[in-house]
């Protein structure tokens, strides 16, 4: 029994480690969509926007088996990433003369609709990080006869605890980088480009769906992309702070 708990205490790490992984890109996401909020009510739009997710991903763990058979919901969040950061970028680098000249000032999504994109972007996310905690849970020991979702009642327990604390990650990372992107306003344009890059993801993820696979389905799993993924990320998060550091200081001199 103490060998078994061992090893559900370190498969729970495991998730724990890979949630906080995944939370990192999410957060930011996260980030671009509430900073446009007074913020008094970005800590709000963060905590009902992660609590409708949590209670999507709980739902989830009961139906993954059926969700994962839909390259769709990956793609239509990859769409929604991509079309958001686009937009962004096109936006404030064509368009912005022209909006000043006309006096048109920008205004972002109200609260409720705000919490709305949060939970939606989520879900999108969930799918992935829901499949690899079921990948790895699946090959605890199971722990009695009872079954949730088709799946042992032990590792889903070990499922939920690592999606929930992932969450938990997510929200205080999530609202962590807000605060960076109030104290550094040049590291918007970074943000947007690794939503974008967010979206590529989700995009591979699509592609290699075994039900459409216009690219290999190992390839989205695969230590190649993961490695292309993170250095592209670490690249621009890395890039971006540097060059918004540099011009904080030129306008405070």
């Amino acid at each position: 029994m103490e060998a078994i708990f061992l090893e559900y205490a370190w498969v729970l790490l495991v998730l724990v480690f890979l949630e906080g992984l995944l939370a990192a890109d999410n957060a930011v996401v996260m980030a671009v969509m509430v900073k446009h909020l007074p913020k008094e009510q970005q800590k709000k739009a963060l905590f009902y926007g992660l609590f409708g997710a949590f209670l999507f991903r709980f739902v989830a763990l009961f139906l993954i088996t059926f969700l994962a058979k839909y390259w769709e919901i990956q793609a239509i969040g990859a769409a929604y990433l991509l079309f958001i950061s686009i937009k962004h970028l096109y936006d404030n680098h064509f368009k912005k003369e022209e909006s000043v000249e006309e006096g048109v000032e920008k205004k972002g999504s109200g609260f409720w609709m705000t919490v709305l994109k949060v939970e939606l972007a989520d879900i999108a996310f969930a799918i992935d990080s829901m499949l690899a905690a079921v990948a790895i849970a699946i090959t605890l020991p199971p722990i009695g006869e009872m079954e949730i979702g088709g799946i042992n009642a032990g590792p889903f327990a070990v499922m939920f605890l690592g999606g929930f604390i992932g969450l938990v990650i997510m929200r205080f990372a999530a609202q962590m980088f807000v605060k960076l992107l109030n104290d550094y306003p040049a590291l918007e344009t970074t943000a947007f480009l690794i939503v974008g890059w967010v979206g590529v993801k989700l995009a591979v993820m699509a592609l290699g769906h075994e039900n459409l696979a216009i690219i290999d389905p190992h390839f989205p799993h695969s230590t190649t992309w993961k490695i292309i993924f993170w250095v592209v990320l670490l690249s621009l998060a890395i890039g971006g702070y540097v060059v918004s550091v540099v011009k904080n200081k030129k306008q405070a001199n």
